[in-house]
């Protein structure tokens, strides 16, 4: 009985494969389409290990001798000439050997930057710099360098030969038609290559995978939507490159966040990631907090119910998107089609009206809870401080621009009106400031007379110049009430702005004096100031609770008081409830709020 001999494996074709799986590694590499292992006659050229042929067809000749990074470097020699188009060359005429001298060189150029496998040619230490076409007319004329002569990979010959009549990666398994061989785009082939080469040493970067072989991991869905904006939706591209995703399921349950929520303030959407949904409406569910940020719902909240204001802003941002066909809306969302075109600031007037039914409602994180959070949540890195005010306001004017410029659609015009207004800022606090005191205090009207001659009268005399008239009898003289906070609660820095900015734009109006009455737990009348002395006279107490309406009052039945004169009350919000029949403007602290709805405009001092 005759045993039958294992065959030993080939040392050489192992080296071969050993080679191939180092080209493997690199993204450039990674499909050996075409690529064989043959014994060919054609190589039997002294020192040829492989050629090319003008259809793409990569033939390694078996006898052969290297180890596997010279033929990782052999093997990407044959691949780069097909990705930089040089079998084209090949098909129209056979090429000089100058021409595959400086296709040799672009290659073995190109490898080198790569450091990949190891050269088995003695090549110059220093390859030559230049465009090719250049270095192809000058060694024309002076020859081509020694080093440079053969640096191919198929010895003596041309790496790229002529298409061949048959070949055995090409050919059908039966010939019983013509065979046409395939003319594939390789220099296309490389590019794609290159972008996948390109996209992996991002995701190496970015931690997305250990190293270039890895294995991509499988996206969740709030990624893939998340991605989905930054590449093919401009509109909100912008913002979601600013936000992170916080996807933790025991945040989320601590939280009771049933879908999402976010924190404009530290630039942070917070997800359940056991909530089930699909990629269209996690794609719906990014783009519904994105907008609560980027519009600011949080901020414009003022003396209204926090949960109803969100109930309202997500009536409006939930139409949008479905309007738009951002995305699929999820089940239970809130979405009415009688609300559509109305701002959130209706919408909250109309459904305030039945609290009973809303407080059933949900948002999206919750029944009886709000997604629009006002601080970032614990254990969680908030970002540095930067102006969110102004990124917010370019990223959806640069969206907006984007989104118009590339036709992608109609917007809402709700929508639209929101972003365009938010590219003018509003302004300060003292600039609007000065327009109430311009309004509503207004300077006396001076008239000019014929009857005292200008102080410029001598240089014209024949030409008659009114003066200044100034009237014997008094006139009554523009004037305003302070109401002033001065409980220990106050911040002198904020208190000393504020009452610096009065002053100067009271002198400005030429209002000579200014009623003032301080407030705590009682009321102190200061009778008229000069409005400079206003802030030297102001001393913060140290008590609580703090009790305007007494000082309003005292303003309002002041017989000396005039009764078209403003008042103007300054508090930190920890105050009871006032009512005011004469026309008034609060100035609170940035952030501070008022316990009621008022009715006067409001000035949030901020620090410069």
């Amino acid at each position: 009985m005759s045993r039958r001999v294992a065959s030993r494996p080939d040392p050489r074709e192992e080296a071969w494969r050993a080679g191939l799986g180092l080209l493997s590694a690199h993204g450039l590499f990674r499909s050996f389409f075409d690529v064989s292992w043959v014994d060919s006659p054609r190589l039997a050229q002294a020192r040829g290990w492989a050629y090319v042929s003008t259809t793409g067809d990569v033939v390694c000749h078996k006898s052969v001798d290297l180890d596997a990074d010279e033929w990782a470097w052999v093997v990407a020699h044959a691949l780069v000439h097909r990705g930089f188009g040089h079998l084209r060359e090949g098909r129209r005429r056979q090429r000089d050997a100058v021409e595959a001298a400086v296709a040799c060189l672009s290659v073995n150029r190109f490898l080198r930057e790569l450091r990949l496998g190891r050269e088995p040619l003695p090549l110059p230490e220093v390859l030559p710099r230049g465009d090719p076409d250049v270095l192809a007319q000058r060694w024309r004329l002076e020859g081509i360098p020694a080093g440079l002569r053969h640096a191919g990979i198929a010895g003596h010959a041309d790496d790229i030969v002529a298409e061949q009549p048959y070949s055995p990666l090409r050919a059908p398994a039966r010939r019983s038609v013509p065979w046409t061989p395939q003319v594939v785009d390789w220099e296309a082939e490389f590019a794609t290559a290159i972008a996948r080469a390109a996209a992996d040493a991002v995701d190496v970067a970015g931690g997305a995978r250990e190293s270039m072989t890895g294995q991509r991991p499988r996206r969740r869905p709030w990624e893939l939507a998340h991605a989905w904006f930054l590449s093919s939706y401009p509109l909100l591209g912008g913002l979601a490159a600013h936000f992170t995703l916080v996807a933790d399921a025991e945040l989320a349950r601590s939280w009771s966040i049933a879908f999402a929520a976010v924190s404009a303030s530290a630039g942070e959407i917070y997800l359940n990631p056991l909530a089930n949904l699909s990629d269209a409406q996690w794609r719906f569910v990014l783009a519904h907090e994105m907008l609560h940020a980027a519009l600011r719902h949080g901020d414009r909240v003022g003396g209204r119910d926090p949960y109803l204001w969100n109930i309202a802003t997500d009536y409006v941002i939930n139409g949008w998107l479905v309007e738009m066909r951002v995305g699929e809306l999820p089940d239970g969302v809130l979405h009415d089609a009688t609300l559509a075109g109305l701002s959130a600031e209706a919408v909250y007037d109309r459904i305030a009206t039945d609290l009973r039914r809303l407080r059933r409602l949900a948002t999206l994180r919750g029944r009886g809870l709000g997604d629009i959070l006002g601080e970032p949540l614990p254990y969680i890195d908030a970002r540095g401080a930067v102006d969110l005010d102004e990124y917010y306001r370019r990223a959806l004017a640069t969206g907006l621009a984007y989104h118009e410029s590339g036709q992608r659609g109609l917007l809402p015009s709700g929508l639209v009106e929101e972003i365009r207004a938010l590219e003018h800022p509003p302004l300060a606090w003292d600039a609007r400031l000065a327009r109430w005191f311009e309004e509503f205090v207004p300077t006396p009207e001076r008239r000019r007379s014929y009857a005292r001659p200008s102080r410029r009268q001598a240089s014209t005399p024949d030409i008659a110049r009114p003066g200044w008239w100034e009237p014997e009898e008094p006139v009554p003289r523009c004037t305003f009430g302070v109401v002033l906070d001065t409980s220990g609660s106050m911040d002198p820095r904020l208190l000393g702005l504020a009452l610096g900015a009065i002053a100067s734009y009271a002198t400005a109006r030429d209002v000579p004096r200014a009623r003032v009455v301080f407030c705590d737990a009682a009321a102190y009348d200061a009778g008229y100031l000069e409005v400079e002395q206003i802030a030297g006279r102001v001393r913060v107490r140290g008590r609580g609770g703090t009790v305007l309406q007494p000082g309003i009052d005292l303003l309002e039945r002041a017989d000396e008081f005039p009764t078209d004169a403003p008042i103007l009350v300054i508090t930190d919000g920890y105050c009871d409830v006032v009512r005011v029949r004469r026309e008034h403007a609060f100035l609170v602290p940035q952030g501070a709020r008022l316990p009621f709805t008022p009715r006067g405009p409001v000035f949030h001092v901020a620090a410069n």
